[in-house]
């Protein structure tokens, strides 16, 4: 007969310091004694867990305390975490918290490998990871406080769209500003840039009706991996004459943070976004801190400047539909041509 066991937050977490304690005399946490709730659960197989499985509950461990999930103590009173996570992800411009020019998308487009996910990681205010793991898609949402008024960033990495044409050309035409990184120790990713440049250019000549753009799109270029020099195969000389002198060129190593500074600031720059989006210039809070603030400083027109710069990522952010993505790009194209249709291809 199967058993339904309910369980608190704390009782989660109780479970699972049980589970990773050495204790030769047995359980001893109240759930696991009990085989009428879990048949078969005896002390043999608990201390056989292999390493993968003390790997995922040690990471759900730290993410539930990582993330301030509301808990009920052991006499069921609610016990609210001062850094609760919101019920869905937060949409400033929806909540009419931010103006529509305070919003942008970013995107980034690169070959695998070439550490785009970790420049990400520097910008969201994170730790660099040695470990590669290929990106399927990410989608994230950062949230600042600048001067009185509030910026919300979107950044999407959509690598899967690679082989999909007409779902990377929506990408395209919703972005902003445009965040296009090879990596310096391969030519072949480097080629890569410089089709997805192209390709950038003739999306948003399309979308304005024009043959050719009058000037460069907001774009930044990064050559990222500058920590490895013995491995170096493309050389500053050559990204110029393939890109023009009129590109945004940064060498960078999300690694030992070379030229990151200099490459969020070229971010801020040609996307006309304040200075203090940079990250070495706001502090970094707790959504929920960053909301309480935001909700109490609405309709303050005097309070620029007294509040110094701050930025909170939002966790549960996704990637709004294509049915929304479409309906951005239709009014752009409606903006710049009320009367012709816009053709994504």
């Amino acid at each position: 007969m199967n058993a339904t066991i309910y369980l608190s937050v704390d009782g989660i977490l109780e479970t699972f310091n049980s589970l990773t304690r050495h204790q030769q005399s047995g359980i001893t946490h109240p759930v696991m004694q009990s085989s009428a709730l879990i048949p078969g659960l005896t002390h043999p197989k608990v201390s056989n867990i292999s390493k993968t499985g003390m790997g995922i509950i040690k990471t759900v461990k730290g993410h539930l305390r990582q993330h301030g999930v509301e808990r009920r103590s052991s006499s069921g009173n609610r016990q609210v975490s001062s850094d609760r996570l919101p019920y869905r992800s937060v949409d400033l411009m929806e909540l009419g918290l931010a103006k529509p020019k305070n919003c942008h998308r970013i995107v980034v487009l690169g070959a695998p490998k070439v550490g785009k996910t970790n420049i990400l990681q520097r910008f969201l205010g994170k730790q660099f990871e040695e470990q590669y793991e290929p990106t399927i898609e990410d989608f994230h949402r950062k949230l600042f406080y600048i001067g009185g008024e509030a910026y919300q960033i979107d950044i999407l990495d959509a690598p899967s769209e690679r082989d999909f044409p007409a779902k990377r050309r929506l990408s395209i035409l919703t972005g902003d500003t445009f965040l296009l990184v090879f990596s310096l120790d391969d030519r072949e990713s480097f080629n890569k840039v410089c089709d997805f440049l192209n390709e950038i250019k003739d999306a948003k000549a399309k979308l304005l009706k024009c043959k050719h753009l009058p000037r460069v799109p907001q774009v930044v270029i990064c050559g990222n991996k500058a920590d490895l020099k013995a491995q170096r195969v493309v050389r500053q000389s050559e990204v110029a004459e393939a890109l023009g002198e009129d590109v945004t060129f940064f060498e960078t190593s999300a690694k030992d943070g070379t030229g990151m500074e200099a490459a969020f600031r070229g971010l801020a720059s040609v996307g006309r976004l304040p200075d203090e989006t940079i990250p070495s210039r706001h502090e970094m809070i707790s959504l929920f801190t960053y909301q309480s603030m935001c909700i109490g400083r609405r309709g303050r027109r005097g309070s620029r400047g007294l509040c110094a710069p701050c930025a909170a990522v939002d966790p549960l952010a996704c990637r709004p539909s294509f049915t929304s993505d479409l309906r951005l790009v239709l009014k752009s194209s409606t903006k710049h041509n009320k009367h012709e249709r816009c053709q994504i291809q």
